[in-house]
């Protein structure tokens, strides 16, 4: 299985604020780390409120790994001008769990459908260019349960298989529940099921 295959690309901390001119009209350019809608509507709220003389908000959003939801909103400017040229470079750039804003204040001169998109698609590349852009892998959760005195063989694959332990219950009844790699994960599962008296399911992310 080739490496690439569980890794994806994201950024962690919102960009730089950029900003991009064209016939008098401003576009300000952002990027923010988002994981579901209302982290979505939280930065443009923020925004509408620092940029309140603003004419347009436009922006587009891409959200997980596999299953993938996005939107593109053109916030007034004509169809397709500006969410669509945002989500474009979110695409171009290969970036997921983002939302690009770029913030328009009209300077009186009409762009026409040609330079609303080249500004739009230049405010989120400026934006995703001035964004700290990383690799993380595609992780699955498992939950293992076991009783206490099996605690050893458990901790021996965990150990020998270099596996991250996120939470640990140990008790007379014991409960881990360990992340890895998507590509390692059913080798992981099968060792882990195959150990008597060991029960292990996957944890919806």
């Amino acid at each position: 299985m080739e490496n690439n295959t569980d890794t994806y690309k994201t950024i962690l901390k919102p960009s730089e604020e950029v900003l991009f001119k064209d016939k008098n009209s401003k576009f300000f350019g952002y990027a923010f780390p988002v994981h579901n809608e209302d982290h979505v509507k939280n930065h443009i709220e923020n925004l509408k409120k620092q940029h309140h003389q603003a004419r347009h908000w436009c922006y587009a959003y891409q959200i997980g790994t596999e299953n993938i939801a996005y939107r593109a909103n053109d916030d007034g400017e004509p169809n397709n001008s500006a969410g669509m040229p945002i989500y474009g470079q979110i695409q171009s750039f290969e970036v997921t769990n983002i939302l690009i804003v770029v913030v328009r204040y009209f300077g009186g001169v009409k762009l026409g459908v040609g330079g609303l998109i080249n500004a739009y698609k230049t405010g989120a590349q400026l934006a995703l260019e001035a964004s700290n852009i990383v690799t993380k892998t595609i992780d699955i959760n498992f939950l293992i349960k076991f009783e206490y005195e099996l605690m050893n063989k458990v901790m021996r694959v965990i150990k020998e298989k270099n596996i991250n332990i996120t939470n640990q219950k140990l008790e007379l009844d014991c409960e881990i529940t360990i992340s890895t790699r998507k590509r390692d994960a059913k080798e992981i599962f099968e060792i882990f099921d195959s150990i008597y008296k060991v029960s292990i399911k996957t944890l919806e992310n």
